[in-house]
């Protein structure tokens, strides 16, 4: 008791108090089960989207994959490619690089997931407006006005994320408090404000773009593109309205492996939802689509262009 010391920070006492220990040092690792199970599910799912999109590209002249406008659906299955590679950068030892691209490359990619879901919720309603008197409704479909919204709401996420990096950048931290006798690797966020920000605006879009959908739920039966939409961003919105109050009351590798379930979370329904149903018919049903089964209103799933 005369000689009480203070152990150092990668230091802890032991239970008798006689003598510091070394603290392990511990991150989500790619060769912890739980890393390692969390990194082939990324990795199998990009495979996955990547392989639908080239179903979708194989098949690209057939009437379901036109009237499901191939550019956005190419669009939307390449940023969830992106989607599923960016939670990587979560996993394995956190370091400058890793932390600073982890808000670039999240918020990115899913802000261009969710407004292509947007521009091709517009399409789709614009499409069904055109049949209506006036020429306005005409216009802004045949000139591709909905396919802005992508770059403009990409370039606000992008504003964001370059604020945030100026002001106060994430960088590599160690937490010594968490767990006892380890030392945890993680991305400090930096500025608490810009990370809500970002995450404000990207879960302010999800909201405007699950109304939207839901306001073009009473479209004909026949055309189903916008209830997959709905239930898609409802599903998104879900998701991440779970992950606040989780992500808040868990720390250390947990927190993290959290944040990258999310991200496989949000990307697999929204894969699932908007394209399960079409890679069904052209794998499975491929003559129900064919052009006489398109014309066919109970055969096709959708005959508008969306």
């Amino acid at each position: 008791m005369d000689q009480c010391v203070k152990c150092p920070d990668h230091q802890y006492a032991n239970t008798e108090r006689s003598q510091c220990l070394q603290r392990t040092v511990t991150f989500l690792d790619y060769q912890d089960p739980l890393g390692m199970a969390l990194a082939c599910t990324a990795l199998c799912f990009s495979v996955l989207t990547a392989a639908i999109l080239g179903v979708f590209m194989r098949h690209q002249h057939t009437p379901i994959v036109k009237a499901n406008n191939r550019a956005l659906s190419y669009i939307l299955l390449i940023s969830l490619t992106f989607c599923f590679l960016c939670s990587l950068l979560f996993i394995g030892r956190p370091n400058t690089a890793t932390c600073t691209l982890q808000p670039i490359a999240f918020g990115l990619v899913f802000t261009v997931a969710v407004s292509t879901v947007l521009a091709k919720t517009l399409t789709v309603i614009l499409a069904f407006k055109v049949t209506a008197p006036g020429r306005r409704m005409r216009r802004l479909l045949v000139s591709g006005a909905p396919n802005y919204i992508i770059p403009s709401c990409s370039l606000i996420q992008l504003t964001l994320c370059g604020v945030w990096l100026g002001i106060s950048p994430p960088f590599v931290d160690s937490d010594t408090h968490s767990e006892q006798g380890h030392i945890i690797i993680t991305c400090n966020k930096g500025s608490v404000t810009a990370f809500y920000c970002g995450l404000g605006y990207l879960g302010s879009l999800a909201l405007g773009t699950f109304m939207v959908a839901f306001l073009a739920r009473k479209l004909p039966d026949t055309f189903n593109e916008a209830k997959f939409l709905t239930f898609s961003m409802l599903v998104f919105c879900s998701v991440w309205l779970t992950f606040l109050p989780v992500h808040h009351s868990t720390k250390g590798k947990v927190m993290v492996a959290v944040e990258v379930f999310s991200i496989l979370a949000s990307s697999t329904e929204l894969l699932g939802c908007i394209f399960a149903p079409k890679c069904y018919v052209i794998l499975l049903k491929p003559h129900s689509c064919s052009l006489r089964g398109f014309r066919d209103k109970t055969l096709c799933w959708s005959h508008k262009p969306s």
